[in-house]
């Protein structure tokens, strides 16, 4: 079982241990939203995970897609695409053991900040996975 939550401890989550899609996004929405140059995430069967104390506060960042976060810290969570709705995303970081969990590849590269330099051996995709 993994296990994590906000920053404050106002929001608790559980999920399977089965964390797939481990990626660092370089979207500008997840830049947006978190104020960072990106963000590692990971996904999960939708039923395999839930929230276990606390209720997150739900933004619409776009018009397919929820993000959650702790209305308290500000910590971003989970991100939700209308078009996947058996799989959620789990901000990596927030995982109690989210140093375990390494990205596996960089998403969105095109959108990436100019000053980052990606010098990782991991695969870059200028768009999602499936999009090359």
């Amino acid at each position: 079982m993994l296990t994590g939550g906000c920053y404050c401890g106002a929001i608790r989550y559980q999920a399977a241990d089965c964390a797939s899609s481990r990626t660092n996004c370089h979207c500008t929405m997840c830049r947006g939203s978190t104020g960072a140059p990106c963000v590692a995430w990971f996904s999960v069967p939708t039923a395999q995970f839930r929230f276990i104390q606390g209720s997150p506060t739900l933004f619409r960042s776009s018009p397919h897609a929820t993000r959650a976060f702790c209305a308290v810290c500000g910590t971003q969570l989970t991100f939700s695409d209308d078009a996947s709705g058996d799989e959620i995303d789990i901000t990596l970081c927030s995982l109690d053991a989210g140093i375990a969990l390494a990205p596996e590849d960089h998403t969105f590269t095109a959108s990436q900040v100019p000053w980052l330099k990606l010098n990782d051996g991991l695969p870059c995709y200028p768009r999602s996975r499936t999009d090359g």
